[in-house]
């Protein structure tokens, strides 16, 4: 049986392997960043984009909510849609990244 470093068997495959997967992570890190999630609150009165980075690209705004009577139901529209963006760029993120780490024994924290 081959063994690698520290008299293990099979340590070379495992690092090889290890440092395949490390590119693909960063690979897909990477590709996040021009991924998007849209979300609509409201009924499609508020619309934003976010990026894969949890980057905010893009928020429209129906006008009939531009009156300044309807300004703080616009804020809690726009907060409602940020969040749920974010939440679901994180989770874009963790199906993206939790994919590579399958199925390894990682240590609690080290893992999607």
């Amino acid at each position: 049986m081959p063994r690698g470093r520290g008299g293990k068997p099979g340590g070379k495959d495992m690092m090889r392997q290890l440092q395949q997967m490390q590119e693909q992570m960063l690979a897909e890190q990477e590709a996040l960043g021009s991924e998007t999630v849209e979300v609509s609150v409201g009924g499609g009165a508020v619309r934003v984009v976010m990026t894969g980075h949890q980057k905010l690209t893009e928020v429209q705004i129906q006008p009939e909510l531009l009156d300044v009577e309807e300004a703080e139901m616009l804020c809690d529209l726009i907060i409602a849609a940020v969040n749920e963006a974010v939440d679901q760029s994180q989770k874009m993120a963790q199906d993206r990244l939790g994919a590579l780490t399958q199925g390894l024994d990682l240590p609690p924290g080290l893992g999607f």
